[in-house]
């Protein structure tokens, strides 16, 4: 992550880069064994320990007298507010090794810039998700919510994609554009069909055929069946069986279905 190098003197605002910070967190503040504080300075091609002490001018210990007097750095509510008149603690906070990866300057700029990106992402999610013509909106409700999407009427498919939208956009755009999502809806129908099923705590994958009742494969350890199932009908090797469950899944979906179908909302 790129620094702020420090520069004209104005008051400064740090945060810790962690989902829920502490109350309190306290900083190492100057170099030893157990928690070592060096800067590599290209200059000189030497490693310089670092220290922090308020009476002094550099954050460097090789640059400061022996009156260093020590203080703590807390981060208190995952903030820490430097004034503008402690440059040296500045200082030592941009060449922290830990800048970056355990705190940051606050940059509100930036902050804003994000939050703005990530608001355009969900407003373009949405948007997608509000105009999916109802093949698209199907076959994605079958992937995401599994064969109780064929329960639904459009307006709770469609309520549902906008909140899925919303809280996963990204996640969102991405399976609208695979390319690969007509064979994943397929698997879903198979297994909503009950052309395919899982044995042995959903480790392993069943055909339920008239005449085909072998094991299909084996899903690996902290799969899902579905996307195992979705790769492997993309290889050389299962083709053949995706063409034919497709074929069987078709001829089935032709037939007169004795249930009155479910009146469509718009």
């Amino acid at each position: 992550m790129k620094k702020n190098k420090p520069g004209t003197a104005v008051a400064k605002q740090y945060k810790l880069l962690r989902n829920s910070a502490p109350l309190a967190f306290m900083l190492s503040s100057h170099h030893n064994k157990r928690s070592p504080l060096l800067y590599f300075d290209e200059s000189t091609g030497t490693n310089r320990a670092l220290r922090y002490a308020r009476n002094q001018k550099s954050p460097f210990e090789d640059e400061q007298d022996g009156n260093a007097i020590m203080e703590p750095i807390v981060f208190e509510d995952g903030f820490l507010n430097v004034e503008r008149g402690n440059q040296v603690l500045q200082q030592f906070l941009y060449y922290h090794p830990q800048n970056g990866n355990v705190f940051e300057e606050v940059n509100h700029a930036k902050d804003a810039a994000q939050d703005l990106e990530v608001e355009e992402i969900i407003l373009d999610a949405q948007i997608l998700a509000k105009e999916l013509d109802l093949n698209t909106l199907l076959r994605l409700s079958r992937v995401l919510f599994g064969s109780q999407a064929d329960k639904r009427s459009t307006a709770e498919l469609r309520r549902d994609m906008l909140v899925y939208s919303r809280n996963n956009p990204g996640e969102f755009i991405d399976m609208l554009n695979d390319p690969s999502l007509e064979i994943y809806d397929d698997v879903s129908q198979f297994f909503g069909s009950n052309l395919l099923s899982c044995k042995n705590k959903r480790r392993d994958v069943y055909f339920n055929l008239p005449t085909n009742k072998t094991k299909m494969l084996t899903v690996p350890f902290g799969e899902e069946p579905e996307d195992i199932v979705a790769s492997y009908m993309q290889t050389d090797d299962g083709i053949e069986t995706y063409k034919l469950l497709n074929r069987i899944l078709k001829g089935e979906s032709k037939k007169p279905s004795k249930k009155k179908p479910k009146k469509e909302e718009e």
